[in-house]
């Protein structure tokens, strides 16, 4: 293994594009049409002098990351854009180390100065998550090596520093063996408010854009075999819509797999109780919830890690995505019953890969694969963020991910034409030509993408297009 190489933070740019999405999504009480992408470009210098530059990209989603109803969509985007400018401020007060070094000697006290501003923990890891990813983009280019060679030869200087619970559990032994698989099953995610079949859509909704709109199209025009559920926390109201779910896939998919997501749309672990005795009791259910695997974040995040959920999880295995605030938050889930936690860049890519580990060292002392991981993040947008996502995806081992960003923005959107070009180009394995416009490629429910694996950076051979982003 190759020493890993110190380097300091010597600049930083913040640009966004907008995204326009075909039709409103759901998150819980929210309805979002539109939001901006942010993309980040760094300077590092390492003790030899030598500089590169790296980037990063990822949705600044509103009603997600803070779901306070007193702050509008616009509040919220602000939130992302102050927590990406504390996360530049502290990485670039650091001396020279390793990139993994820069983040753990900036964690903690970048989610003080985040929290001095009002910003919630998610909202804090956003923008440390953004401008790590640009760093490790650039340690990559400036060694000429693929993010999946810099984790698994830990160029990053990964350390049990920011989870000491991980000493004496061999880290390196751990990335070494990591085999990212360059094909990977899409979860479609079926929103509170989408249609499930044409004759229930409203003429005047329909699109005219040659991109499927409701649940049997979309399962017609990708052959998914995995879906994620999006459920509204009345739980009367929740097994009826099961129900018409049910009788869709029943009918389209031979062999299907479903999760189930709150977003926080329960109070108390007895809402979900009642939820699962419904479904449990309902006959026209039997098959999809044979074919759950786990329940994420039912539980509201003031509430969820206040309590145990183990009678819940006995019957169906929890996982926490919004609970997620910090590198801690799985260790307390864990205690209080909770099984799995979601890996997402939005998040942090070192959290994700900590967080792995954590998951490796504890199913080896249960005896047993009790504890796991899932793939998630519902709007990521093709080209630099949803290609540095997968990376982190393919890395923990998912075998299938969430992914509805093509569903609900027509291919790359608002990108210049020639930046398009250059995607389809560098990564054809991964998307297709719609008359000029790239958009993903998904066959027979699957993703490929050994191109982003085998890109020398985080993910991707193609530079933003800088002159066309707002800075």
């Amino acid at each position: 293994m190759t020493e890993a190489p110190r380097v300091k933070l010597v600049e930083a740019e913040f640009f966004e594009r907008p995204v326009d999405f075909r039709f409103a999504f759901r998150f819980g009480a929210a309805r979002v049409e539109s939001a901006p992408q942010a993309f980040v470009r760094v300077r590092i210098e390492d003790e030899r002098g030598r500089s590169a530059t790296g980037w990063a990209g990822e949705m600044m989603m509103p009603k997600w990351f803070d779901k306070n109803p007193e702050l509008s969509p616009g509040d919220n985007v602000e939130q992302l854009r102050r927590s990406l400018r504390l996360a530049y401020e502290g990485l670039r007060s650091l001396k020279a180390d390793t990139p993994f070094g820069l983040h753990a000697a900036a964690e903690a006290d970048h989610h003080w100065a985040a929290a001095r501003h009002g910003l919630p923990a998610l909202v804090a890891s956003y923008g440390l998550a953004l401008v790590d990813r640009a760093i490790i983009d650039a340690l990559c280019r400036m060694n000429g090596v693929s993010a999946v060679a810099a984790v698994t030869g830990n160029l990053l200087g990964i350390t049990d520093a920011a989870a000491p619970d991980l000493g004496g559990f061999d880290l390196a032994r751990f990335l070494l063996q990591m085999t990212p698989l360059s094909t990977l099953a899409v979860r479609h995610t079926i929103g509170l408010a989408d249609a499930l079949s044409a004759s229930e859509l409203d003429p005047a909704q329909r699109l005219e854009d040659g991109l499927p709109q409701t649940l049997d199209e979309v399962i017609a025009a990708y052959g998914h075999r995995y879906f994620k559920i999006k459920v509204f926390g009345r739980p009367a109201e929740d097994a009826g819509r099961l129900v018409a779910i049910a009788a869709v896939l029943d009918r389209l998919v031979e062999d299907y797999r479903v999760t189930l997501d709150g977003n926080e749309q329960f109070e108390s672990g007895e809402g979900v109780a009642e939820l699962l005795d419904r479904i449990e009791k309902e006959p026209r259910l039997k098959r999809l919830r044979a074919s759950v695997l786990f329940f994420e974040q039912p539980i509201a995040r003031a509430e969820a890690l206040s309590k145990p959920v183990t009678a819940i999880a006995e019957r169906l295995p929890l996982e926490i995505d919004e609970s997620d605030g910090d590198v801690a938050s799985f260790l307390r889930a864990r205690e209080l019953g909770y099984a799995g936690i979601s890996s997402k860049s939005c998040k942090g890519f070192y959290r994700s890969l900590i967080n792995r580990a954590r998951i490796e060292k504890w199913n080896v002392e249960a005896g047993s694969a009790r504890y796991f991981m899932s793939a998630e993040d519902l709007t990521t947008q093709a080209g630099l963020g949803l290609q540095q996502d997968l990376v982190l995806a393919a890395l923990v081992g998912a075998g299938h991910i969430e992914r509805n960003g093509h569903h609900y923005v027509d291919g790359m959107g608002r990108a210049p034409v020639a930046e398009q070009a250059a995607y389809l180009a560098a990564h054809g394995d991964l998307y297709e030509d719609a008359a000029g416009r790239a958009r993903l490629a998904i066959r027979n429910g699957d993703i490929t993408f050994a191109s982003v694996l085998r890109a020398t950076g985080l993910g991707s051979a193609v530079e933003p297009d800088w002159a066309s982003l707002a800075g």
